[in-house]
This record gives C-alpha cells, structure tokens and sequence, in this order.
C-alpha cells in the first residue's frame, strides 16, 4: 500500500533571514543586523565582537523589532562603546616595534628578517622572524600557529593532572577562534577550546579546559556538574569574574593580531 502523500514529503525548511538596519546614534551611523530567526522566542537586542544584532522570532513584526530597538537605544550605545574600548588594541604592524599578549602579560615584539618565519620567546621578550617576501596572509598564518602552539604546550601541561577520575580522555582538541563561547564538548568527546584563551591568565585558560572536562561526568549544568568543577578547581569562580571582566578584551585582542598590516 502506498504511503499517504503528506507522510513522503518534508515540510520546507525555515530559513533565518538577514538584512541590515541603519541608525543615527551618538552622531554617528551605526550597523544593525536584523535576523529573523525560527528558533527565536522572543525579541532580542544583543552585542559583541562583530556589532549589534537584532532577533525576531517569527511572530513579531518588523515595526516591533524596530520600537524594541529605539527603546533600548541607551543601553546600545553603553555596550557598543564597551567594545569600541576593548577593540582600540592596536594590530601588529610589519617592522614597527610593538606589544604581544601572551598568558596574562604583554611582551615586547621586535622584527627581525629571516628565511623562514617564526616567533621566538627570550628573556627580553617576542621575536618575529619574517622572509622578505612573505605576504600578510603569511604573517597571520605563522601569528596563529604561535598561538597555536603555545595553547597546546599548556593543554598538554595541564591536561594529565584532570584525567584521574574521568571516564575517558577527550577524543581530541581543538584550538579555534570562537565568536562568543571559551569552550565545548561534542557528543563525540571532541573538545574545542577558544585560541583568545591563551592571551589571557593561564588560571582562567585552565578553569576553561576543567569546565569542559567535567562535561565528560555531567554533560549539563547542573548541581552536579559544578560539584565536579568545584572538587577539580576550587577558584572557578574567580576564573568566571576575570572572564566577565577581560573576555570581551581577550577575544577583541585576537581579533586585532590576527589582521596583521
């Protein structure tokens, strides 16, 4: 017997719909994505390292997101400066003297020619090695491998001290740049940690590789959960305030090395 019709066909999936608004604010015109968004419940005004974004579920009229948005626009023009502050940090230049931000602390970066490129660590602080013809791709890329690296050697360094107790090891990690989280685990037990987190203190950068391994025993936030957090690294509330206070700062850090010039 054939299948009733409305059983073989998939209803079409909702898409999220994009479009930009633009807006007078603290004299001057600002960006605003406009998402509608299925999987929205309510409006939502938020801001970080990429601009502000407005989110409409599918319910609310654009005349209302746009009132939500004239009705918050103080509080935009707060966070949005916020983040004009923490994203003054300057990006590297080529040849020009500089500061590098490594495990909580700001070490002097100087240029020097090469035949391959590297960055070295001394004494009297960062050395970037770059060939003569090695474009800004080039730059960015030996920039992120650094990071790369160093993150590493400290998941390495750490990360034998938190097995003990777990049910396994993580199935892999992975360094990456994230938008808004430090951290997560996959179902898999792949763990992805942010690459901003070794710019930071190593405390916090720790808390977040214990958070994540802790999900390995309660794959939620509950009660439970935080007891694991709480047994493995007793000052992981300290850890959370240095995030709230410097991970906008972190994260915007990254961003600038990152568009070498």
């Amino acid at each position: 017997m054939f299948k009733p019709v409305r059983r073989l066909i998939a209803p079409a999936p909702q898409v999220v719909e994009r479009d930009c608004l633009r807006l007078q604010l603290d004299g001057r015109e600002i960006a605003v994505l406009r998402v509608r968004d299925p999987r929205a419940r309510r409006i939502k005004l938020s801001v970080d390292e990429r601009g502000a974004r407005l989110t409409l579920p599918l319910r609310a009229s654009l005349v209302a997101g746009e009132r939500f948005l004239q009705a918050h626009l103080d509080w935009l023009s707060t966070q949005l400066s916020r983040y004009q502050q923490v994203d003054a940090f300057p990006a590297l230049e080529r040849g020009v003297p500089g500061l590098l931000p490594l495990r909580g602390a700001l070490l002097p970066l100087s240029w020097h020619d090469g035949r391959y490129a590297r960055i070295e660590v001394t004494d009297d602080g960062a050395q970037f090695h770059v060939p003569t013809r090695l474009g800004d791709a080039g730059l960015r890329r030996t920039l992120k491998e650094f990071y790369e690296a160093q993150a590493r050697a400290d998941v390495g360094r750490w990360l034998p001290t938190y097995l003990p107790g777990l049910p396994r090891a993580p199935a892999r990690v992975r360094l990456k740049v994230m938008s808004s989280q430090w951290g997560s685990l996959a179902p898999d037990g792949s763990m992805a940690l942010d690459l901003a987190l070794v710019l930071g203190r190593p405390s916090a950068f720790e808390y977040v590789l214990v958070h994540e391994l802790c999900h390995l025993l309660q794959a939620n936030h509950s009660p439970a959960f935080w007891a694991e957090v709480e047994q493995r690294f007793p000052a992981w509330r300290d850890e959370r305030s240095y995030f709230h206070e410097h991970g906008r700062q972190l994260k915007a850090q990254l961003r600038r090395l990152l568009q070498v010039e």
